[in-house]
């Protein structure tokens, strides 16, 4: 099974994805961590040059490439040979976050990034995928409080604004892969609520 952990920033997807990974060994799976931009020692190259904060004068185009080009690496070397030897894979963003942040975020062509999208990824898509829907304006807060700012960050809010809609948007049309999981509330609160969604796509159909 493929899952992945998708939200704007500052809605804590890193904690929970590891929060996961971490429950699901202690119960017994054997799952692979990973994350977008990067996983690879190629693709973790391309993820600083998306998010050093002097590359202001990275085009549209070049970001979306860029991102491509990671996630397409990563797909190669990482999640199809987890996945083709059963293993249960994580993946904290994967090409949602292409659809969220550079379609709705960016306004750019849909249709476009999704050709480019199947292109990267050869068709892969999660079979689960959890929104961790929260306010961007405090989201956005957090981060910088935790001194983890990028390029992406420093976006305007309208931007923000429009990547969660975005994502709300995603999730509505196909909301048998979705859920969305309130990330309001602590830490605990939130993993168990992740928790009771992905134990319940782990249980075998009787």
């Amino acid at each position: 099974m493929f899952i992945t952990l998708e939200g704007p920033d500052g809605s804590g997807k890193t904690t929970q994805i590891q929060r996961l990974y971490g429950r699901l060994v202690a119960a017994g799976y054997d799952p692979l961590l990973t994350r977008e931009p990067g996983g690879t020692p190629i693709g973790d190259q391309i993820r600083d040059v998306l998010h050093r904060l002097d590359n202001r004068d990275m085009i549209d185009t070049t970001e979306i490439l860029l991102y491509s080009a990671s996630r397409a690496q990563l797909v190669a070397q990482v999640i199809r040979p987890a996945l083709d030897q059963g293993r249960l894979v994580l993946c904290d963003r994967y090409a949602d976050s292409t659809m969220a942040y550079q379609g709705y975020g960016r306004q750019l062509d849909l249709e476009e990034l999704r050709v480019i999208t199947r292109f990267a990824t050869g068709g892969l898509k999660p079979d689960l995928t959890v929104l961790l829907d929260f306010n961007v304006e405090i989201g956005l807060r957090r981060k910088k409080a935790a001194e983890e700012w990028n390029r992406m960050d420093q976006q305007a809010i309208d931007f923000h604004q429009r990547t969660r809609e975005g994502y709300l948007a995603l999730a509505a049309a196909e909301p048998g892969r979705w859920v969305i999981v309130d990330a309001s509330g602590t830490v605990p609160q939130v993993s168990d609520r992740i928790w009771q969604i992905v134990s319940v796509r782990l249980r075998p159909a009787t």
